[in-house]
């Protein structure tokens, strides 16, 4: 009976397998058990894009729009933001390519938002053409940021030295385990006011502000919606059917248009074990579940969990990203 059960079993696991595998085989020729992937049909179409969360990296926000956005009926983008920013060189990356669907595409591009679109997530946002925040939307945040963490007594508690050896007194600057000194401190501070430089510019000259009004507001401070507008950091205040209707009438399409929001990605069975490297702009979401008891991951990621709590993600590099405990 034991033999039994047991071939049972490895039958079941063979079979098991079996699908998994012809699974992927379909998934890698674009089609899951003949369910087409949807796409743009209409010929004035409007396309809806999110962009979510902290900007670690944007891979799939750009994925999806260097997908759609050549496509002859895209006629205009429409991009529905709520991020407190996050990384400098994915949010220049994101304002790069959305500059290049406005000037090289000649497609217009409208940002929206009813909850954050504070530095980073400004900053990629000014590449629009128009920018619609509703009244109480927080917009703003012209800044630069750049965190440390000193564990040195938490280790000397624990007693636990930790030391490196370098190839120059810089390599090891930032680290946790030891006090700054003042010329590593000078040195991260001219590489905050160089990016802080880079960020104002780059407002200054699509929002066609003057420097008086830049070197006034652009100190990190949040405004409202409808404070951005007054001062020129935003175009209009509204909600996401003003900004569709906004990119119809830029587009001059009138009322003949249809909006398609890109579809999300269904999960199943064959999915099994297959995680997605382009996640969604924040990529912090798993550790926030584990620590919410939410995690449903094989064993727990206490690794994850530490740099969830100490937001090691977000130490010793600059950051276009709003103060705050964002997951």
């Amino acid at each position: 009976m034991k033999n039994g059960g047991g071939s049972f079993f490895k039958k079941l696991l063979i079979i098991f397998l079996v699908f998994v595998g012809i699974g992927a085989l379909l998934k890698m020729g674009g089609d899951f058990f003949g369910e087409s992937e949807r796409k743009v049909t209409a010929k004035n179409t409007i396309l809806h894009l999110d962009m979510n969360g902290v900007i670690l990296n944007g891979k799939k926000f750009l994925k999806n729009l260097k997908k759609y956005r050549d496509n002859d009926r895209v006629k205009a983008i429409v991009i529905n933001i709520n991020s407190p920013g996050g990384a400098v060189g994915p949010s220049q990356e994101i304002y790069h390519e959305i500059r290049k669907v406005r000037d090289e595409l000649k497609k217009p591009v409208i940002c929206v938002t009813t909850g954050v679109m504070a530095s980073g997530a400004y900053y990629s946002a000014v590449a629009c053409d128009k920018i619609v925040v509703a009244p109480g939307a927080l917009v703003g945040s012209i800044g630069v940021i750049m965190e440390f963490a000193n564990l040195e007594k938490l280790y000397d508690w624990a007693k636990v030295s930790r030391y490196s050896i370098t190839s120059g007194k810089f390599k090891d600057s930032g680290a946790e385990y030891r006090g700054m000194r003042d010329d590593e401190k000078a040195l991260f501070q001219s590489m905050i006011n160089e990016v802080y430089g880079q960020f104002k510019s780059t407002v200054m000259k699509e929002r066609k502000l003057k420097e008086e009004v830049m070197n006034e507001y652009a100190d990190g401070r949040v405004f409202t919606g409808t404070s951005a507008v007054k001062l020129g950091f935003a175009d209009q205040e509204g909600f996401f059917d003003d900004a569709v209707k906004l990119a119809a009438d830029v587009a001059k399409l009138g009322n003949n248009y249809e909006v398609f929001e890109v579809p999300k990605k269904k999960m199943s069975i064959l999915d099994f074990g297959d995680k997605e490297s382009d996640d969604d702009i924040n990529s912090l979401a798993e550790y926030a579940d584990l620590l919410k008891g939410k995690a449903t991951g094989a064993g727990m990621n206490m690794e994850g969990a530490m740099k969830y709590l100490l937001r090691a993600q977000y130490l010793n590099q600059p950051l276009y990203m709003m103060p705050g405990y964002w997951d």
